[in-house]
């Protein structure tokens, strides 16, 4: 069956989702992964304690090695992202996805197999090499495929099946005394059903009709709009429109593809590259800086303060995960309504109070141990709190948003840069958060708390709309020489009203050479 129209845009997301799916599941399977006592004691991390109940546990005493061999990861999806990233410009999105594919294939059997800290660091960055690449180019493809209209709505519903990982291991945790290899190498070795998922769908995919036409492919990129944007597959008016738009954008910006020096380091004229970089990198390191890797290490130590016990504390983080995931829905449907500044505003606000509350609630829970229960409860909630904003807004936003803002002759690459800022932000808070709250226990959270008040200020300043915009009007918001918002937002109300007028001369000028051929 041929799909066409709304169904197919929904295919091809559905697909992309998978790629998202694989993301979130191999971020998040080392947390349960690194507290599997077989696998600390592996590893060489620390060594495992039988209970008075029979069930073993860990206790890791070389937590910079454990902390190394997670953030090994992110080196690999560093170095992943940039060659997805130039490879996705040159040979298209479709094979840069199977690319990235080939890389895990190799990658996920090491890991699941390993029998040391060293293989185990090798696999994983060879495991962020592929993933890196994924990161780099299906946001891109899913932006370039969906209308202007729904772009957010297809990224953010690709979030929503983000904590399969936790709850699988924790299952996995109740085999025997909790002693198992099958506890970590099973969850490892899981990750392949969705990239060979995503492997075989792939091949029933369009090729990103951006992409087509930068390539000189027009015929190609026509058909694939008519059936991307008609309910029969035929080139409509609206398909016809939406490739005229792109047509012209290309010959103003041009097809040469530009280097990832350029990028950051020049402005290149009107278009200001270098400040698009910027804001690529920034919004996913102030993602991470936001806190959310500090909920994630510090929760499960919050709700033991809290008075729960090992398995309770388990379960109520299995509760926050599906609060987490049910959350990122709220963000599906607000996103291209409300726009992106909108839930990167409401949600910096909710978060700083959620992050600054819970410090304070920890602070009275240690210094009045007989209240720990309503001080315990008040900072489970506001960890409640924010990680429900959190799914709900800053999620979502830094993963669209450097996908949206750039010409087609670079926005692989300058996907790229935002999967850059978060590796970089990832790796950071890998390394630093244990050793903040080792020194400065719940102050860490007055510090991230602080940090989403600076990230308001920043997307307030400098990062302009891009939601209910085409991806070729978005070029406009970036012509103007002030990096500040308003700015940038009357050069573009300048630029759009000489639209119209250069699409008409355009469509002359094609009949006009029609004529001439007949």
């Amino acid at each position: 069956m041929v799909l066409n129209g709304n169904k197919l845009v929904v295919w091809v997301n559905a697909v992309c989702g998978l790629s998202i799916f694989f993301f979130g599941y191999d971020q998040g399977m080392m947390g349960g992964v690194n507290q599997a006592p077989d696998y600390v004691t592996t590893m060489g991390l620390g060594y495992a304690v039988k209970a008075l109940d029979g069930t073993v546990t860990s206790v890791v005493t070389n937590s910079t090695k454990q902390g190394g061999i997670v953030s090994a990861y992110y080196l690999g999806t560093l170095i992943g992202c940039l060659i997805g990233g130039w490879i996705g410009d040159k040979i298209g999105r479709k094979k840069t996805v199977l690319f990235g594919c080939a890389w895990i294939f190799i990658a996920a059997p090491l890991q699941a197999a390993a029998q040391n800290s060293t293989w185990m660091i090798m696999s994983r960055i060879v495991n962020g090499i592929g993933t890196g690449a994924l990161n780099a180019i299906v946001p891109v493809w899913s932006a370039e495929t969906s209308g202007h209209l729904s772009r957010g709505f297809f990224i953010a519903l690709e979030f929503t099946l983000n904590i399969v990982a936790y709850w699988l291991e924790f299952g996995l945790s109740y085999i025997g005394d909790g002693n198992t290899q099958v506890r970590w190498r099973l969850p490892v070795a899981f990750q392949l059903v969705p990239l060979i998922g995503l492997a075989i769908s792939v091949l029933t995919l369009p090729e990103s009709p951006r992409w087509l036409l930068k390539a000189g492919r027009a015929e190609e990129s026509l058909a694939i709009l008519g059936r991307l944007r008609s309910e029969d597959g035929h080139v409509n008016e609206e398909a016809q429109n939406e490739f005229n738009e792109i047509d012209l954008a290309i010959k103003m910006d041009g097809t040469a593809e530009p280097s990832y020096f350029s990028m950051f380091f020049k402005s290149s004229g009107k278009l200001h590259m270098s400040r698009r970089t910027q804001l690529a990198i920034w919004i996913q390191i102030l993602q991470e800086w936001g806190g959310i890797a500090a909920i994630t290490v510090y929760a499960p130590i919050i709700f033991q303060l809290a008075g729960f016990d090992a398995a309770k504390a388990g379960w109520i983080s299995g509760v926050n995960n599906i609060f987490y995931m049910f959350s990122t829905l709220i963000c599906v449907f607000t996103l291209d309504r409300f726009g992106r500044r909108a839930l990167l505003f409401w949600g910096g606000g909710v978060q700083a109070f959620a992050l600054i509350f819970a410090g304070i609630f920890i602070y009275l829970l240690r210094s009045h141990p007989d209240k720990s229960a309503q001080f315990g409860a008040a900072a489970t909630a506001m960890v409640f709190l924010y990680t429900s904003t959190f799914g709900a807004s800053w999620l979502t936003v830094p993963w669209v948003y450097p996908a949206e803002i750039w010409p087609v002759n670079a926005r692989a690459k300058g996907n790229a840069w935002g999967v850059v800022g978060w590796s970089i932000g990832n790796g950071w808070c890998t390394l630093l958060v244990p050793i903040m709250f080792a020194n400065l226990q719940e102050t860490a959270l007055y510090i991230f708390g602080a940090c989403n008040i600076v990230a308001i200020i920043a997307v307030y300043l400098f990062y302009p709309e891009t939601a209910n915009r085409t991806l070729e009007e978005i070029d406009f918001l970036f012509i103007s020489d002030s990096p500040f918002v308003w700015h940038a937002e009357a050069e573009f109300a300048r630029r759009k009203a000489e639209i119209p007028a250069l699409l008409e001369a355009k469509a002359e000028i094609r009949h006009d050479e029609s004529a001439g051929k007949i």
